[in-house]
């Protein structure tokens, strides 16, 4: 290889990712997911060397040996819908408990207006249910349907009109993001402690929903809303049963309603939360980056670097204001190596990147609400009524496990899943310091929604820190905070996690708002 390249620009270098079947070790066939970092903290191995150092008359050292490695990889990123979904199942150590998604749909079959999606399963999938479909070649068969007729293991028929399609693409996928109930059969029962949704027909069981998950009560349609306003937006699940769901965090303070005339749309989405037990899933990437061609006259001999057994060790997450959303992330790993030219990036699907938009903190940030944790109020006041910025941050502390005869490390300990994160409110009550010195149970939550499609954030338990007021001449009073999350099981032993993360597929315009 003739190499006649002065420089290689950072502008053609490229990050993808893929998940490895265990650690160090790839899948038959890798799926090299592509990202777009906005910068590197950390790439490839650091090497560490011991020279000699004999007492001789000469006065000398002696060339030293190679003793350790320390591989890692880090990076940073506009923070979107798409971009973090799959890589932050190894931050929380965990798999996301999804509702019904199907990728394996033989065709799409239009006979006397019965429009119908084949599936081989149609676990999840019940009339009523709402399915966001994507990658199909025809426009119309993607997009938001409702299910009208379940066949068993066969297809799934709905509303809305679709267009014949014999093999859809590979990355054909429908996913169930909601529920239509039948005419006045969703009702809100606001007598007890706690407000609950109410059914005598569907069996809420089945909308696969857990305790702490985050749901949407509207459409865009007047007829899928409660007539009062309150009871329609965002909520949080408490508990469940066949024909009662409850909730303790809500927009706004729930009344009662009878439903009547309603057919209520409710949409969720894939949860992420930190698991315990046997649930917990450890997962391991891959990061390669390509680093262009060192012959122009080989031009698609890429050069490369990989990064081998990594583990998101820390994941941060910043939401500042009048900015847009961006996150960082690093991995330990047990080594780093490189790919020549000739040799060639390794073998691999490279699918092409899913566009999504950046999310800005000025209007695509609909809640951010901290408040005290509450067993009898969904809808308790705000401890401020404004934050001007969150940091979130995430920490796996791993440790690399080093041994005789192995250069850099045979496999990474995980430690303590530690979430902590800063903020800085307007000070307005000096309650909001009371509740600080208390040692209060305090709750933090964050809703972003863009393009039909959210975000949200959930710490159920977190205590705080700092709160000394900051003044400032001609400027609003602040108080800077300190925070620590932990384990919510003591507001329910169904809520055995720190944080959560949930992605909605498809919300309504009306959840824009």
């Amino acid at each position: 290889m003739t190499t006649n390249v002065n420089k290689i620009d950072s502008n053609i270098t490229g990050l993808r990712i893929a998940d490895e079947s265990s650690i160090g070790v790839l899948p038959g066939t890798p799926i090299w997911n592509q990202y777009e970092p906005n910068d590197y903290s950390e790439l490839g191995a650091k090497i560490s060397t011991l020279v000699r150092n004999p007492i001789t008359d000469g006065r000398q050292r002696k060339k030293g040996v190679v003793v350790d490695l320390e591989a890692g990889f880090g990076f940073s990123s506009d923070f979107t819908q798409t971009s973090h979904q799959n890589i932050l199942q190894g931050v929380f150590f965990a798999n996301y408990r999804t509702k019904a998604e199907r990728t394996d749909i033989p065709s799409v079959t239009v006979n006397a207006g019965d429009d119908t999606y084949e599936i081989v399963s149609t676990t999840g999938f019940y009339v009523g249910s709402l399915v966001f479909g994507s990658g199909f070649t025809n426009a119309g068969n993607s997009g938001l349907h409702r299910v009208t007729t379940v066949t068993l293991n066969t297809s799934i028929a709905v509303a809305e009109a679709l267009t014949a399609e014999a093999s859809p693409p590979t990355d054909s996928k429908l996913v169930v993001v909601g529920f239509q109930f039948g005419s006045a059969d969703a009702t809100i029962d606001a007598s007890g402690t706690l407000p609950k949704l109410v059914t005598s027909t569907k069996d809420l069981t089945q909308l696969g929903l857990s305790v702490g998950e985050w749901v949407y009560f509207g459409g865009d349609a007047a007829g899928n809303n409660f007539a009062t306003a309150a009871n329609n937006g965002w909520k949080r699940v408490r508990s469940i049963a066949t024909n009662a769901i409850e909730f303790d965090k809500s927009a706004s303070a729930m009344v009662t309603d009878n439903g009547s005339g309603k057919t209520i749309r409710i949409w969720f989405g894939r949860k992420l939360q930190n698991e315990t037990g046997s649930n917990i899933v450890r997962k391991t990437y891959q990061p390669e980056v390509s680093l262009g061609a060192p012959d122009t006259g080989s031009p698609s001999q890429i050069q490369g670097m990989y990064v081998i057994g990594a583990i998101p060790n820390q994941f941060s997450l910043d939401i500042g204001t009048a900015t847009k959303i961006t996150s960082s992330m690093s991995f330990m790993a047990t080594d780093a190596v490189t790919v020549d030219g000739p040799t060639g990036l390794k073998s691999g699907t490279r699918p092409t990147l899913v566009s999504a938009d950046a999310y800005n903190t000025s209007s695509d940030v609909k809640r951010m609400k901290m408040s005290l944790v509450s067993s009898s109020d969904e809808a308790p006041s705000p401890m401020f009524a404004y934050l001007t910025d969150l940091k979130l941050e995430i920490n796996n502390n791993l440790k690399q496990s080093k041994a005789v005869g192995v250069l850099g490390s045979f496999d990474i300990s995980a430690g303590t899943f530690a979430v902590s994160g800063s903020m800085t409110a307007y000070f307005t009550d000096v309650s909001a310091i009371a509740a600080i010195r208390n040692n209060s149970d305090v709750t933090i939550d964050v809703v972003i929604v863009k393009n039909n499609a959210g975000v949200v954030i959930d710490l159920p338990l977190i205590s705080l820190g700092g709160g000394n007021p900051d003044i400032k001449l001609d400027e609003a009073v602040k108080l800077p905070l300190s925070m620590d999350a932990a384990t919510a099981a003591s507001i329910s032993t169904s809520m055995d996690y720190t944080a959560a993360i949930m992605f909605f597929d498809y919300l309504p315009d009306v959840a824009k708002v």
